[in-house]
């Protein structure tokens, strides 16, 4: 069981990185409206970011979280709000995806703010989910 632990805080430590950067990355690709410096565009590093990394990280740490669940026998109150966290997490994975689709088509308008917010949220769900594995308040 400890490798499938390890597997879960690996997968879910790189996942939140990449939920991070995401949004961040989004921020400064609505700013800038000029030719970059880079050969490569920025949505073309976005999408692959986010297709390459952010989602298999996504779909192991999903994976390892439900197999760690199964083998533990885990209960109680805590896991039920740590996946209403981590579902809150999807959520903002997938908004990602929509943002990213969304700069690809030149559609700028909105994009700074709901970055930003993504960028909020995602960080208070983190927290959340971090508050909540460690205290175990409904154990």
């Amino acid at each position: 069981m400890p490798w499938i632990k390890f597997l879960h805080i690996a997968t879910l430590v790189c996942w939140c990185g990449v939920l991070i950067y995401l949004p961040a990355l989004l921020l400064s690709s609505a700013r800038t409206r000029e030719v970059s410096s880079f050969d490569v565009p920025a949505s073309d590093v976005l999408r692959f970011l986010f297709t390459h990394v952010a989602t298999p990280f996504a779909l192991l740490a999903i994976m390892s979280g439900t197999l760690l669940f199964i083998v533990a026998q885990l209960t109680g109150g805590w896991l039920v709000l740590k996946l209403v966290a981590v579902s809150g997490m999807v959520v903002c994975h997938a908004l990602c995806g929509w943002l990213i689709v969304r700069l690809e088509r030149g559609r700028r308008r909105g994009l700074m703010p709901a970055s930003a917010g993504i960028a909020t949220l995602v960080s208070l769900l983190m927290l959340t989910v971090v508050l909540l594995v460690l205290s175990k308040p409904f154990d």
